[in-house]
């Protein structure tokens, strides 16, 4: 069973600085594209930046020069650097995976469209 967990949000103030990390648990063989997206209170999700599996990067114009996705595939993460936060930024993060390639018994299943379970994030003074 494959899982996103994420971590690392919480409440920081303007200007501030925190560190998104999502980690894929299970028998993983490999991830292709991860990203991050957020959806402030009655808005819709939005893409805030993704990665490739060969570490080509996208960005939301409201936070290019800000923020900063990258991957370990080592340990299976993806991490976003969030700089300069201002209160616009205020929103449930998710961590997204638009595909995964896992070990089922000795065979390899590739599943699609994973979501982590959302953390917070809160900027205010």
């Amino acid at each position: 069973q494959v899982q996103l967990v994420e971590s690392g949000g919480g409440l920081v103030q303007p200007g501030g600085s925190l560190r998104l990390s999502c980690t894929a648990s299970g028998r993983i063989f490999s991830i292709n594209g991860m990203g991050w997206y957020r959806q402030a209170p009655g808005k819709q999700r939005e893409l805030v930046a993704s990665i490739t599996r060969g570490s080509s990067t996208n960005y939301a114009d409201s936070v290019k020069g800000r923020f900063t996705i990258s991957r370990d595939d080592a340990k299976n993460t993806v991490y976003l650097q969030m700089n300069s936060l201002k209160p616009e930024d205020t929103a449930v993060y998710y961590c997204n995976a638009d595909s995964i390639r896992s070990y089922s018994g000795s065979y390899l299943y590739d599943g699609y469209d994973y979501w982590g379970q959302g953390t917070q994030v809160t900027v205010s003074s």
